[in-house]
């Protein structure tokens, strides 16, 4: 099975030693996104700027994949504060449709570089 690592600069760059994602067969293993600005790498202000621009960054990590969101079979969230779910709950509900992907989310006591929600996401493209 080959392998392949994916990027894009319509997402922000990865800032450590990881690739914004990884394709497996018609796996990809999408890197968990921050509330950054690709242009700007500078974090979105509040949690509701931050989530919209982390589904942002996953749309454009998906599509560099060849697929989109509606591929997405499962995506795992880190906020560092679980009264931001509701708020969370209307993103989601904006890029997504039914039938829903399987998710997790936790509650996490730090992000990198002080943001406040990190979503990943595991996609698979028929």
């Amino acid at each position: 099975m080959t392998r392949q690592t994916i990027q894009t600069e319509k997402a922000p760059a990865a800032v450590g030693t990881y690739s914004q994602a990884v394709k497996v067969g018609n796996t990809v293993y999408v890197s968990g996104q921050l509330g950054f600005d690709p242009d700007t790498m500078e974090l979105k202000e509040g949690f509701e700027a931050q989530a919209k621009q982390v589904f942002a960054n996953l749309k454009a990590v998906c599509e560099a994949a060849g697929g989109s969101l509606s591929d997405v079979v499962k995506f795992n969230v880190s906020l560092t504060d679980l009264s931001d779910f509701a708020v969370l709950n209307d993103v989601f509900a904006a890029n997504l449709s039914e039938p829903y992907p399987a998710r997790a989310a936790v509650q996490v006591a730090a992000l990198p570089k002080g943001g406040v929600v990190e979503i990943e996401a595991i996609m698979y493209i028929e």
